[in-house]
């Protein structure tokens, strides 16, 4: 009997440091969120204190800034429309960048412009 209760007790026991694996896959996907649109306002409202999500949320404001803008410009200069869309095709290429970034755990500027995201202080 006391063999049975030893190995239920064995078995209930997490391992150590799940804790801190929670923590950086939330941060991991929380960067990942951050590349993709919109969905960079759940990183930003939720997660904004750690330093490696901060980096990317300020990465993923600077490519949402660039498609509002490229979105409006559309809807005036519709002539412009070839010209939009390969500057879409940059956005998809540099939030690509970015959460390649992310899962490779660096605080790696984007291409060309991610020194714009010194702007976004919060």
């Amino acid at each position: 009997m006391d063999q049975v209760n030893n190995n239920a007790s064995q078995q209930n026991s997490a391992p150590q440091g799940t804790h801190a694996d929670d923590a950086a896959s939330k941060n991991t996907l929380m960067g990942i969120l951050s590349y993709i649109g919109p969905l960079v306002l759940i990183p930003f409202f939720t997660n904004k204190e750690q330093p490696f999500v901060k980096f990317h949320i300020k990465q993923g404001l600077v490519v949402l800034s660039i498609e509002v803008i490229v979105w409006i410009l559309g809807m005036f200069m519709w002539q412009l429309w070839m010209l939009l869309n390969i500057v879409n095709i940059a956005t998809l290429i540099l939030s690509i960048i970015g959460i390649v970034n992310v899962v490779e755990k660096r605080e790696k500027a984007l291409p060309l412009v991610g020194g714009f995201s010194k702007y976004f202080t919060f």
